[in-house]
């Protein structure tokens, strides 16, 4: 028996909604996991995003 995914493929998130989600960590103090957990995305997510912004990839 196949196990069938619950993951939405594909999930776009807006530039804003990524911006504003890099800004709870860097600019309002929260920790990733906290910024993360706030705004439903994964840690790692977040990070990625971070990163990308730091490198002006978004």
């Amino acid at each position: 028996m196949y196990k069938i995914s619950t993951k939405q493929p594909g999930k776009c998130h807006p530039k804003e909604f990524k911006e504003e989600a890099v800004a709870l960590n860097k600019e309002q103090g929260y920790s990733a996991p906290r910024a993360a957990q706030a705004v439903g995305v994964t840690t790692c997510l977040l990070y990625k995003w971070k990163e990308a912004f730091e490198d002006e990839r978004l």
